[in-house]
């Protein structure tokens, strides 16, 4: 069976934070897998929120036929997930540098209450 915390093997492709958009602006699937109290201080607002340790046992709520891209803090955990879904079958991509980029970027994200977000 696929551990989805392993250290990554299968080579993900990385984009950057304005290919994320464009990918889920054409129907990709944005995937953050960081922890709660980081998702809730700041997160896309596309973004489905299923922590890496979980996402094994949530692959019902990501569709097989559209691309995922994974996102995390920095980049690391959003790597594992991106390289563990494409070993079983997924089109992912993991986002280069994570939250952090996506806000240099300035691009918008929210916290759990809808304000304007922070990375933790």
């Amino acid at each position: 069976m696929t551990r989805f915390d392993e250290t990554p093997t299968s080579g993900a492709p990385d984009l950057g934070p304005l290919e994320a958009v464009e990918l889920v602006a054409e129907g990709a699937q944005l995937l953050d897998v960081r922890e709660l109290d980081e998702w809730q201080a700041g997160h896309a607002e596309r973004a489905l929120h299923v922590p890496l340790g979980a996402l094994a046992n949530a692959l019902d709520q990501l569709s097989i036929d559209k691309p995922v891209v994974c996102v995390c803090r920095s980049g690391g955990r959003s790597a594992q997930a991106a390289d563990a879904l494409v070993r079983v079958g997924y089109d992912a991509w993991n986002l280069a540098g994570g939250m952090q980029a996506w806000a240099a970027a300035g691009l918008a994200f929210v916290d759990a209450e809808g304000a304007p977000g922070t990375v933790i």
